[in-house]
């Protein structure tokens, strides 16, 4: 076994916890002896034992002497958990390798290490460990949410008919992955208009799928009241995000935002979201929501699905509303990461051009 096949499996081990973390980072941990694993672990949801304590909890012999493998440097300060960095120090672990170091001020174990003569190597898959923890990273970087906007369209750049019909625009294989990708973000978002038309349930109906925290933006609480989600069977709860005064008539709570221009202030939200312990944020919004993002300048993913299929009419409805951009040097800039199929389908995923970790 090597330095990155191990790196790779702490990978591996820290995904399980995906979904569950929020704005905590994604870690995991392999304890290694004589060239065998005695112990493995991760973090498996927020303010739960750490990767580190996880791994010594499941030893299948003592590790002192042995090598630990984790992919996010061990914390050094007192949260929610004690230290990790004690912890390996308990244990007599004579080396550790890292992929990433932890951009937390608070954190600073190395030298730690090193002061109990603790061998250390990092950078080991630096850039795959980054991925792995963009939403982390970002959120130390940014001090707010990741935001991404999911929508599907058709060839000629149309999300819905002129009467809003949109179903379905994107086939079962594609639907069937947006389900992933709501079991990875913390909270869903779409607007009044969304939450009326389509009447969704904004949860994750894969098998072993968690739900989103769901939010629904509605300035002026003119919300029916026998929207499916709320009432919906759920470990996570439905807000409605709205910069009114009048009294909440709903089976929800209320985030009572900021107003800019008669709506509710977007950043105003994504802060109060982001003190809620909610680091990553899908929007499956309409046109509407999705350009109240872009204009704030919030939108740092897309997934955009495209079909084979034309719906034509200069009333069909786009991604975005708005004025738009005046000149090309004006434009909103991304860079494309990913294009994958689904059957007919094409998925291109595309990052905003302006952030970076």
């Amino acid at each position: 076994m090597n330095d990155e096949k191990l790196m790779r499996r702490t990978f591996e081990l820290a995904k399980k916890g995906e979904g569950k973390v929020l704005t905590n980072p994604l870690v995991g941990a392999v304890v290694v002896k004589d060239g065998r694993i005695i112990g493995e672990g991760y973090h498996h949801n927020y303010g739960n034992i750490h990767a580190e304590k996880d791994a010594f909890n499941n030893l299948t012999e003592d590790a002192k002497g042995a090598s630990l493998y984790v992919n996010l440097e061990p914390c050094s300060h007192q949260g929610k958990q004690p230290p990790c960095v004690d912890e390996v120090i308990r244990q007599g672990i004579s080396k550790v390798y890292i992929s990433n170091l932890d951009t937390n001020p608070k954190v600073d174990s190395i030298e730690k290490l090193k002061g109990h003569n603790i061998e250390v190597h990092s950078g080991i898959l630096e850039e795959e460990g980054k991925k792995l923890n963009e939403v982390f990273f970002y959120n130390m970087k940014y001090n707010r949410p990741f935001v991404s906007l999911k929508y599907a369209m058709t060839l000629d750049g149309k999300i819905a008919c002129a009467n809003g019909d949109s179903k379905w625009i994107s086939n079962e294989k594609s639907r069937e992955y947006v389900h992933k990708l709501r079991s990875k973000y913390d909270a869903i978002i779409v607007g009044k208009a969304t939450a009326i038309h389509d009447n969704p349930s904004l949860n994750s109906r894969i098998e072993a799928g968690i739900d989103p925290v769901r939010i629904i933006i509605d300035s002026e609480l003119e919300l029916p009241m026998d929207l499916k989600v709320f009432d919906l069977e759920s470990d996570k709860k439905t807000y409605v995000a709205t910069c009114s005064d009048k009294e909440n008539p709903y089976k929800a709570d209320l985030i009572r935002c900021k107003e800019k221009n008669g709506q509710v202030d977007i950043n105003d939200l994504l802060e109060k979201l982001y003190a809620m312990n909610i680091g990553s944020i899908l929007v499956e919004g309409g046109s509407h929501i999705n350009n109240a993002f872009l204009e704030a300048g919030l939108v740092d993913r897309i997934y955009e699905f495209i079909s084979p299929k034309i719906i034509s009419g200069e009333r069909s409805i786009s991604p975005f509303t708005g004025k738009g951009c005046e000149f090309m040097s004006d434009a909103y800039n991304f860079e494309i990461e990913d294009i994958n199929r689904f059957d007919t389908d094409i998925l291109i995923e595309a990052k905003n051009v302006h952030w970076n970790i």
